[in-house]
């Protein structure tokens, strides 16, 4: 927990609270503390590791070196309709362990060969992205088979990173691509609420008509009656 020069407190969780504190104080971590530096750390205390399935789905941060020996070149992957391959890499971490980054997409004329030190981005790296299940398709890399190939323990997800969206982010190698960011829409959710909204007006339209019908059958029928 970081005090900010406002009085504002401001929370986060790292797995190198020294290198991250380094970054808010130089004003390269957060666009928060950014504006209101100073900071100064107040508390902070050590906590189990997430479980995994937590990762998945989200926006995630990591820090660590690329082990480029050990990349896997997904195969088979267009974009925009040119053939290619996405390069997967192990970012070692600072605790030893190490998570699949899916750097981005490389053309490749046949979908297979590619000259993958020519996309190399540097052995440290600063990754944002979002964390998905993996394998994600045939053809991807599988974590569990990768894990008996290399010294480290590899987490079962991987991180595809997001494009570029600041200057902090250095420049990509001429032809390497990262995926764009999954488009936000109202999925499944929308389709439920029309569906619930239309069984509502049909239960409600049809109690309507039922009460008239009931009504209409309880009212006692009109009698002539002959004056004499």
């Amino acid at each position: 927990m970081l005090r900010c020069r406002d009085g504002s407190l401001y929370t986060g969780i790292t797995n190198d609270l020294p290198k991250r504190l380094r970054r808010h104080r130089a004003g390269r971590a957060s666009a928060y503390t950014r504006t209101r530096l100073p900071v100064r750390l107040v508390y902070h205390e050590r906590q189990p590791d997430l479980p995994i399935d937590s990762l998945r789905d989200r926006r995630l941060h990591a820090c660590g070196a690329y082990d480029y020996a050990r990349e896997r070149p997904w195969h088979g992957r267009s974009y925009e309709g040119v053939p290619g391959v996405d390069l997967v890499t192990p970012l070692r971490l600072p605790d030893g362990t190490a998570v699949l980054v899916d750097r981005g997409w490389a053309p490749s004329p046949d979908g297979y060969h590619v000259d993958q030190q020519a996309y190399r981005e540097g052995d440290s790296a600063d990754v944002h992205g979002l964390g998905l299940a993996a394998p994600r398709g045939r053809g991807d890399v599988d974590p569990a088979a990768l894990q008996d190939s290399v010294p480290y323990r590899v987490m079962p997800v991987v991180i595809q990173q997001l494009p570029p969206s600041a200057a902090l982010y250095r420049p990509l190698p001429p032809g390497l691509t990262r995926w764009p960011a999954p488009e936000l829409s109202d999925g499944p959710h929308l389709s439920y609420v029309v569906q619930w909204f239309s069984f509502a007006v049909i239960i409600v339209v049809g109690s309507l008509v039922l009460l008239r019908q009931r009504h209409a059958r309880g009212r006692p029928r009109g009698t002539n009656n002959a004056l004499s």
